[in-house]
């Protein structure tokens, strides 16, 4: 339809006004084509004739149902009243300050902390889609976090507007939303470093102005990282265009950096005092802006956080004191005073402190510095002037200064905060936020608003882009044909800027002129563009300003400081002086090539908005433009390559004043950052989209019976639509969705309100009607009864005379008598028949008693006979039956006595094992020996061999001597002959000679007697005293000298010769040691074999006496007479004696044959050393012999002497084989003292197990006495014990006795064998039965499933089978094997839980059992308050040896742990089920709670079977009751793990509610009023009306009633406050902000009824939270419930495959 038809009447439409931008009309005269006037009505009842073009009309307002919608784009008419109205109605009435339109988010500064940005939002939000909940900066957070983990692609988050809009606020939580739901789980603190870094920025980078407390005054975009799990490892900061004229100069009521006033509130501690601060009035550059303090606002605290956040991220204390320097001495720069010398020269005091402190924070020298701040260097091709400067210009270079040593200090701790955010792992994606300032236009506008708005030029061109790209995938989705759409361009705008011959362009160049002016660049520009570029315009009334038509707004810009702003110059000199600062940070900051302070490398790539410095040089000076151009283009780039998401931050007011709203200023910003351009774009296309299922559910009123017949709804949609709006054009069928043009929707509203109208009308036409009707009706009944009542009055009276009155009683009398004489004839008749019928009655009755006498008196009779025969057979069947049981209990105690006898067989196999297992231990030493025995005997061989060789070489060596021996005869006669010869002449000297030469042998022998007492200790000794002996006869050849040569050698000879007699004599002193050692090893050969003989004869009389022992310890008289033939049959029923006596009798022998074996070996040793002995007496005595033969002649002494000169050199091998034997016969001799000390132990063992089984034998003889049948199987038994009895009494002969003894031995030895084969069986058997209880903890703990437990079972009957397994521990007394059981249990229960612990039935299965055997060890643990509910036949089932307390513990922490798991399983299983059926899923039939949606719309579908209803949860309920139960849980844990679900179910969905403005409706609260009442239902049919779940459902519950009740007035309010109890006051204002119509028949809440209801609240002291806790859990509670069931009526099923549990 044309859109001037819907100018009627009662419609309304917008009108502008100066106040309020628009305002509100109503039609009051239907608008005709052509009229000139448009009649309204305004709010407040003026009528108005408004003048109207017909070509544009006002546009028309939407209809209250879609006022205060989620988005902007759901609006039927799309333009900047309806906008603005929408954010008003939801800023200032529901206090939600977030609103879609379209891709973008528009956030409103409420200027008041709201409860909407804890953890429990951010996990409300996480994993939801983008239209499923209320707008909000999380949505958007997490739509960027999915899209990146879905699609593998960048992102970016782009927040804008202007300062005091939020910008700074909303980019910290989108950064603390990624951290939050991205935690990764190293131990790096990732997320709370990256967080760390806004403080720090803030600090270096924000400021007070008069619009914003905390203003961030440059560009940030930070790029966090995340790996391939989407975990963040780090991120990446870009700065742009910091503002540092801030630096130096601020307006009035404005502040410098936060970082200044931080340091100067805390100039007074310690640390601080060489910075040598003040209070920040002291300092220039702080109290410009006459504004020091922020109220509410604590500097000296936020230093502290400042330190703190620096420390986190690993800047530790030196680094942040050389910042600190830095900034200390730009403030004491700043208050450097400059003094003016004359109009062309100025100068500053060497005494002024502030400069001296500046020089000696950062190093500098001061003389220099001075000069050089009042004169410049310019350099000229010819020569190099020195120009002094006015003190404007030198005040101006001090302040150039000082914004560059800023402009490096912010870089730099950006880079350095940039390293701290660098973390190992390789970066997968990453999402950028830009915080960025908006469009901004001021009454003076300069260099910085012409830089922000060039660089808000760019991201609109971008996001027009974008909004394109999106609209036309969304057409090409949904099949419908692209149509191109008139936008706004902006690229020439941005040409003008930043093409060739540009502003920007023209500006670098008048830059690079020496004398370049702004007044010459802006003529430029007049020259250029005016009059040529529509876009750039010439103010009239200025020629110092030039006007360009950017996409919000003409912007004025004045061209005062265009050029310094640009060049942002500082003099070389002073440059060049502060790269001389030996304070490194300043020095690095003004090199040519910075070097980083720290060593930077990461995978992530940091791109500063600011490149290095370059040289000075004028040629390579790049300026602020260009840089910003250049960082522009690079942050461009990226954003082209991220998915974007947009985030408006809108100021509502300038006073900061909470939830105020002005219409102007909001506006106006609207049309800057881009809102009203993508709803004039929305509005040229299809702006309103409906799914098929939205637009059925709201227009089936629309709809005839024959469309609704027809079962595609898809086509029903189509068919109505084209019967409803005939143009074609207005819309569009997509595949899921049906686009609608402007107003069209609006146009649906209005047929349906027509249609709901005139159906009212009917309705209100019928009831009245039928009212009137009803009330008619009542007059009418009431007239006739009055006329009938009055009618009957006048006929009365009319006939009342005195005939008539005589005739009347006459007719009566007669009447009387007539009718009593019909009565009394009637009564006579009946008289008589009654009286007949009683005769014939009791004649019957009489006979047919006589008949039953006769019949009862036969009976009787056959009774008494009958009877005395069942009495007899009665009687017979309990004698019988008495009798059966005294035999059954005589059975019973026979069954007891042999388990008491199979239990003492039982501990004599295991004494038997023990003696085997001891036997075996000595077998093994005994063998060990052996080996030993035969290693030592290979050692001697090895040492005979050798002594053999000895005396081979020994032999060679005296030939040798004997032949050496004859040659010195021969050359003794040679001497003699000259001897002779000389005798005479040399008599008298030869004399003195042999003197001096006795003297000397007396002095050798003492010398050699030292040497024999020292040589067997050390033979070194030995040798250096023969090297003395040498000495001494050099020393007597050089006190010879004077004599021959031929008496030289004589003596040298006699030296030889006393060497000789030296060493012989030696020998000979050995030769007595060797004979005593001789003498010793043949005493200790008669000893060890005394010992051996000893020994012996030991080891026969213990023989002798176990023999002895064991005769008569088998008194077989006393055994004959006291047992007869039946009692010994018994006794060794299984043969368990006849095995006792061939054991011990194998042992014997066994023992006899090592002891044999033992001896042999010992003798043989004792022969060999005998031998040994003998062989060295020999060797010895012929030594002796050829020492006295030889003694006698010189001859014979040479000889013997050179003979034992070779012999000497073999006695210490000798001596060392005697070593040797000695320690080999003490080894010996030691183990055969331990062998005889085991052998006394195995005797006194095997004495005191003879004596115990003797003992256990006459026990087992006394109690076997009763046995009378199992009595003559060992007859033959006792009669050949009898006779070897007799034969060992009779026989007294030593020699008889002692062969029995052997063959008894024999005999024992083989019972040994038997008796290892049968412990090596019962082995066997308890591997067997470990194996078995494996098997049985693994069937019932893992094999055994809970679909698998028959139904029809005891509950808890694995528990059951599991304590008997216990209880039977308990009765053999096993500790161990008890522990093992219990561990085993535990373990593998707990194993079964970790390895199903998503598997509801198991976890259900497995809890109930453990409830069941926790209360099974109760039950029987033998404890008083647990036996009192226990019958006396379990009480005697109760435990006996063992306190299981501890266990108990173990399994109570182990079932809360598994309860716990069983809680979330069920949460997990229901949780996504609650929402779409508790709140989405409209289970009342004809009340739809549906709204038309936005762009951001949630997913849908034609066919709805597949969404989750309330059904949906009820059945899930179901299924987990009808699983407890038929597991068998215990009523009381049921009904907590209930309750527990029901708060879940309460909890999400009011969470829900509370986030979704949508569902706050009347409708909707009676949809969740009506699914609560089918959960209590639930509850009542499955009778838990006891488990309290009910209760848990009561916020949720009066959250319904406080959307159904009426909000008017203050009855109302105090009936709200005081029913919602349960609910918080944040929760209930909350409820009552959000609550909107779905119809235009309902009413909004006005906030004048919010506030009187806050009011009433206030004195309620409650937890001002928002979102209840749903990871809430109750305290869980085992309730202790005894099992009626009788552990010995159980059954193990055979399905359950525990076919080797056997019932004891």
């Amino acid at each position: 339809m044309a859109l001037a038809e819907l100018y009627t009447q009662y419609n309304r439409v917008w009108i502008p006004d100066n106040e309020e931008v628009w305002q509100s009309a109503e039609i009051t005269k239907n608008y005709k084509a052509g009229d000139r006037f448009l009649h309204v009505q305004l709010e407040d009842g003026t009528e108005l004739s408004y003048p109207v073009d017909p070509a544009a009309l006002p546009p028309l307002r939407n209809p209250d149902i879609l006022v205060g919608e989620n988005d902007l784009t759901a609006l039927s008419y799309l333009h900047e009243p309806a906008v603005l109205h929408n954010l008003k109605i939801r800023f200032v009435e529901s206090k939600l300050i977030y609103t879609y339109s379209g891709i973008i988010l528009v956030a409103i500064n409420p200027y008041k902390q709201l409860p909407i940005y804890g953890d429990a939002i951010i996990h409300a939000y996480s994993g939801q889609n983008m239209g499923d909940m209320d707008p909000h900066i999380f949505a958007v957070a997490e739509e960027a976090y999915k899209q990146m983990a879905r699609n593998n692609k960048n992102q970016s988050i782009i927040v804008s507007g202007e300062s005091g809009a939020g910008k700074t606020v909303s980019a910290r939580y989108t950064m603390r939303y990624f951290a939050t739901v991205s935690k990764s789980s190293s131990n790096a603190h990732v997320e709370d470093k990256v967080l760390a870094s806004n403080p720090i920025t803030e600090a270096v980078g924000n400021a007070k102005t008069t619009r914003n407390d905390n203003s961030s005054r440059f560009g940030k975009y930070t790029e966090i990282s995340f790996d391939r799990s989407y975990q963040i490892i780090g991120a990446n900061m870009r700065t742009y265009l910091l503002e540092k004229s801030r630096v130096v100069f601020q307006s009035e009521n404005e502040r410098n950096y936060h970082i200044f006033y931080q340091l100067c509130a805390s100039a007074m501690q310690p640390e601080y005092e060489h910075l040598k601060l003040g209070s920040a009035e002291e300092f220039n550059y702080t109290r410009m802006g006459g504004s020091t303090v922020i109220e509410g606002v604590d500097d000296r605290a936020n230093m502290v956080e400042t330190q703190k956040t620096f420390a986190l991220l690993g800047l530790k204390g030196d680094f942040q004191m050389d910042v600190f320097k830095m900034l200390a001495a730009i403030l004491h720069l700043g208050n450097v005073e400059i003094a003016a010398v004359g109009d062309e020269r100025s100068s500053i005091s060497m005494e002024d402190k502030h400069l001296s402190i500046f020089c000696e924070l950062l190093d500098l020298n001061c003389d220099k510095m001075a000069r050089w701040l009042c004169h410049r260097k310019i350099v000229t091709t010819s020569e190099t002037v020195l120009k002094p400067m006015t003190r404007a210009q030198a005040v101006n270079a001090r302040d150039a200064l000082a914004k560059k040593i800023y402009s490096h200090l912010f870089d730099f701790i950006v880079e350095r905060i940039n390293q701290a955010l660098q973390f190992p792992g390789k970066k997968h994606t990453f999402i950028g936020v830009l915080d960025i300032y908006g469009f901004e236009t001021f009454d003076v506008n300069s260099f910085e608003q012409f830089c922000i708005n060039y660089a808000n030029e760019k991201l609109q061109q971008q996001f027009n882009l974008h909004v394109f790209k999106l609209e036309q995938e969304e057409y090409m989705k949904e099949d419908i044909p692209w149509t191109l759409i008139d936008f706004y361009d902006n690229q020439p705008v941005i040409d003008l800027i930043e093409a060739k011959m540009g502003i920007l362009e023209l500006l670098d160049e008048e830059c690079l002129l020496p004398h370049g002016k702004d007044e010459n660049w802006l003529q430029k520009l007049y020259n250029n563009f005016v009059n040529k570029n529509a876009l750039f315009e010439k103010p009239r009334m200025s020629n110092t300003s030039f006007i360009i038509q950017h996409f919000a707004d003409k912007v004025e810009y004045k061209c005062e400081g265009f050029l310094e702003k640009n060049r942002d110059t500082v003099h070389e000199v002073l440059i060049e002086i502060l790269k001389e600062s030996k304070f490194h940070l300043c020095a690095n900051f003004f090199q040519d090539s910075p070097v980083s302070v720290s060593p930077f490398s990461s995978t992530i790539n940091i791109k500063s908005a600011r490149p290095a410095l370059k040289s000075p040089n004028k040629q390579l000076r790049t300026t602020v433009g260009s840089k910003f151009r250049n960082s522009l283009s690079l942050l461009m780039v990226t954003l082209n390559a991220t998915t974007p998401h947009y985030v408006r931050c809108i100021k509502p007011n300038d006073e900061k004043l909470p939830f105020e709203f002005d219409s102007k200023r909001v506006a106006q910003q609207l049309r800057a950052c881009g809102v009203l351009e993508t709803i004039r774009i929305s509005a040229q296309s299809y702006p309103s989209r409906w799914t098929y299922i939205e637009f059925f559910s709201r227009y089936s009123i629309l709809m005839t019976q024959q469309e609704l017949a027809i079962n595609d709804k898809k086509q029903i949609c189509k068919i109505v639509l084209q019967r409803l709006i005939q143009d074609h054009n207005q819309y569009q069928f997509g595949r899921t969705k049906i686009f609608f043009r402007a107003g069209q929707v609006a146009y649906l509203e209005k047929l349906r309100s027509d249609k709901l109208r005139h159906a009212c009308i009917l309705i209100q036409k019928c009831v009245r009607g039928w009212l009137q009707r009803k009330r008619f009706l009542s007059v009418r009944r009431a007239a006739v009864t009055v006329q009938q009542y009055f009618r009957g009055q006048r006929t009365v009276r009319q006939a009342i005379t005195a005939r008539n009155l005589k005739q009347t009683w006459a007719a009566i009398i007669i009447q009387k008598y007539c009718r009593g004489y019909l009565v009394r004839r009637l009564c006579q008749l009946i008289h008589v028949a009654a009286v007949t019928i009683q005769a014939y009655t009791r004649g019957f009755l009489a006979r047919k008693k006589y008949r039953k006498m006769l019949e009862e008196q036969k009976a009787v009779i056959l009774q008494k006979y009958a009877r005395a025969w069942l009495a007899r057979r009665r009687f017979q069947n309990i004698r019988r039956f008495v009798l059966n049981i005294q035999l059954s209990y005589r059975v019973q105690q026979l069954q007891k006595k042999i388990e008491e006898q199979s239990r003492e067989n039982h501990g004599l196999l295991e004494r038997l094992t023990s003696l085997a297992s001891a036997h075996m231990n000595d077998v093994d030493t005994i063998q060990k020996l052996e080996s030993e025995l035969e290693k030592l005997t290979a050692q001697k061989r090895t040492y005979e061999e050798k002594g053999k060789k000895y005396k081979e070489d020994s032999e060679q060596k005296i030939l040798k001597l004997e032949n050496q021996n004859k040659e010195l005869q021969e050359q003794k006669e040679t001497l003699e002959i000259k001897l002779q010869e000389k005798t005479e002449e040399m008599k008298e000297k030869m004399d003195d000679l042999t003197q001096q030469l006795f003297n000397d042998v007396q002095k050798e022998e003492n010398q050699r007697m030292m040497l024999e007492k020292n040589f067997q200790n050390q033979k070194q000794d030995y040798e250096k005293e023969i090297e003395l002996l040498k000495g001494e006869i050099k020393i007597l050849k050089e006190e010879k000298t004077q004599l021959q040569q031929q008496i030289q050698q004589e003596i040298t000879i006699q030296d030889s010769l006393k060497m000789e007699v030296g060493q012989l004599t030696k020998q000979a002193q050995k030769i007595p040691e060797l004979q005593k050692e001789i003498e010793l090893l043949q005493t200790q050969k008669l000893d060890v074999e005394k010992q051996a003989h000893s020994q012996k004869r030991e080891l026969r009389e213990k023989m002798s006496e176990v023999t002895k022992q064991l005769l008569e310890s088998y008194d077989f008289e006393d055994v004959r007479s006291r047992l007869s033939t039946e009692d010994l049959e018994h006794l060794n029923e299984d043969g368990e004696l006849w095995f006792a006596y061939e054991g011990l009798k194998k042992a014997t022998r066994v023992l006899e044959s090592h002891f044999q074996s033992q001896k042999e070996i010992y003798e043989k040793e004792i022969e060999g050393l005998n031998f040994k002995v003998e062989h060295l007496s020999q060797d010895i005595n012929h030594l002796q012999k050829l020492f006295r033969e030889e003694n006698d002649i010189n001859d014979g002494i040479r000889l013997e002497v050179s003979r034992l000169t070779s012999e000497n050199l073999v006695i210490p091998d000798l001596k060392q084989q005697v070593a040797e034997l000695e320690n080999q016969k003490l080894d010996l001799e030691n183990r055969l003292q331990e062998q005889t000390m085991k052998l006394k132990e195995m005797s006194n063992r095997l004495h005191y197990e003879l004596e115990r089984d003797r003992t256990q034998r006459r026990y087992t003889e006394a109690q076997n006495e009763v046995d009378i049948k199992e009595k003559e199987s060992l007859k033959d038994t006792i009669q050949e014990i009898e006779g070897l009895s007799n034969g060992v009494m009779q026989d007294e002969v030593p020699d008889e006795v002692q062969s029995k003894i052997e063959q008894m031995t024999s005999r024992l030895a083989v019972e040994n064998m038997d008796l290892e084969e049968k412990l090596d069986m019962k082995d066997r058997i308890i591997k067997k039965l470990e194996d078995q209880i494996k098997t049985l903890t693994k069937t019932i703990e893992k094999d055994l499933k809970p679909r698998g437990v028959v139904v029809n079972m005891i509950p808890g009957l694995p528990a059951h089978i599991l304590f008997m397994c216990v209880r039977y521990a308990d009765y053999l007394n096993d500790a161990d094997m008890l522990k093992s059981f219990m561990n085993a249990t535990i373990d593998g229960i707990k194993q079964v839980v970790k390895e199903h612990s998503e598997d509801f039935e198991m976890m259900s299965f497995w809890l109930s059992n453990t409830y069941y055997f926790l209360n099974c060890l109760k039950q029987y643990s033998g404890e008083e308050e647990f036996m009192k509910y226990n019958t006396p036949r379990q009480n005697k089932n109760c435990l006996k040896h063992f306190d299981l307390s501890e266990y108990r513990q173990i399994l109570s922490d182990l079932a809360i742990r598994i309860y716990h798991q069983f809680i979330i399983v069920m949460e997990n299983n229901i949780q996504h089920m609650i929402v779409p059926g508790m709140l989405e899923y409209e289970s009342l039939q004809g009340i739809s709670g549906l709204k038309p949606t936005g762009f951001r719309k949630r997913s849908s579908s034609i066919d709805d079977t597949d969404t989750y209803t309330m059904t949906s949860i009820l059945q899930q309920l179901s299924y987990f009751y009808s699983t407890m139960c038929q597991n068998g849980l215990d009523s009381e844990l049921l009904k907590q793990a209930v309750k527990q679900l029901f708060f879940l179910i309460g909890a999400v969905t009011l969470n829900s509610l509370f986030l979704r403005k949508d569902m706050c409706s009347c409708r909707k609260g009676m949809q969740i009023r009506c699914n609560i009442s089918y959960l209590e239902e639930w509850l009542k049919d499955k009778n838990l009306q006891s488990s309290n779940a009910k209760e848990t459902l009561e916020p949720l519950s009066q959250a319904a009633w406080l959307l159904q009740v009426k909000k008017i007035t203050d009855d109302d309010a105090k009936e709200i406050c005081e029913h919602c109890s349960s609910l918080s006051t944040v929760q209930i204002v909350k409820i009552l902000n959000s609550y909107t119509p779905i119809d235009d028949f309902e009413k909004r809440v006005t906030p004048s009824f919010v506030r009187k209801v806050q009011a009433m609240l206030n004195n309620r002291e409650d937890v001002p939270q928002l979102m209840l806790d749903t990871k809430h859990l109750f305290q869980v509670t085992f309730p202790f419930t005894p099992s009626p069931h009788a552990l010995e009526l159980i059954q193990v099923p055979s399905s359950f495959k525990l076919g080797f549990l056997t019932r004891v």
